[in-house]
């Protein structure tokens, strides 16, 4: 069955703008909630780009409906460990109606550390490895990893959903969509699914409650 969510663009409006709409959006009828996370807004005219897990938590106090992120880059700008904690925290104040949607990024938001700026190869073993990290901590035990991206030493979520999010991936083109299908719970895309681009996340699945 189709469901039709409502969008939060946090580039585009101030937190309690956004919580205003969340509310609109479920007396409305919409079935679930979708996210942005930037840094930077896509545009100095559109004027935001709050913090998003702060919002997610305002959220979960405002409304009853599921959240996605679409989307997080847990690579470079936040390490995928401490992604794993905002995502772990916001499940549990969701009551569990929490995904996370992740990608590899874009400069204008993942540059602000002064890095290197990887290419799309580096970013998604990078996204890889990220996803493997934050489904083991999501577990609640003690983690450790030494990976080509990144290093993990004793680390542990306390506070943990019953049951894990789902890891939504969002990509554009073969390269994307088989990553999506090879890690991933879910596919994450825009346009028509037909489309040859889509073809290869055969293994992977639209956002949807299906």
């Amino acid at each position: 069955m189709t469901e039709f969510g409502y969008f939060l663009a946090c580039e585009e409006f101030t937190p309690a703008q956004l919580l205003d709409q969340a509310r609109r959006a479920e007396e409305a009828g919409f079935t679930r909630l979708a996210i942005s996370d930037h840094f930077h807004p896509w545009n100095d005219a559109q004027g935001n780009s709050p913090l998003v897990w702060s919002v997610i938590g305002a959220l979960s106090q405002t409304v009853d409906l599921p959240v996605t992120t679409l989307v997080t880059c847990p690579t470079v700008r936040l390490h995928p460990a401490v992604t794993a904690q905002a995502a772990a925290t916001s499940s549990v104040m969701l009551d569990g109606r929490f995904s996370l949607g992740v990608g590899t990024g874009e400069a204008l938001n993942e540059h602000v550390h002064g890095d290197r700026w990887p290419p799309f190869a580096d970013r998604a073993a990078m996204l890889e490895e990220a996803v493997e990290i934050m489904r083991r901590l999501f577990t609640g035990d003690l983690v450790s990893h030494r990976g080509e991206h990144y290093t993990v030493e004793n680390a542990r979520l306390y506070t943990v959903p019953d049951t894990p999010p789902p890891v939504l991936v969002s990509g554009f083109g073969p390269s994307a969509a088989g990553l999506a299908g090879r890690i991933g719970d879910g596919y994450v895309l825009m346009g028509n699914s037909s489309a040859p681009s889509a073809r290869p996340a055969a293994r992977a699945s639209r956002w949807s409650a299906d």
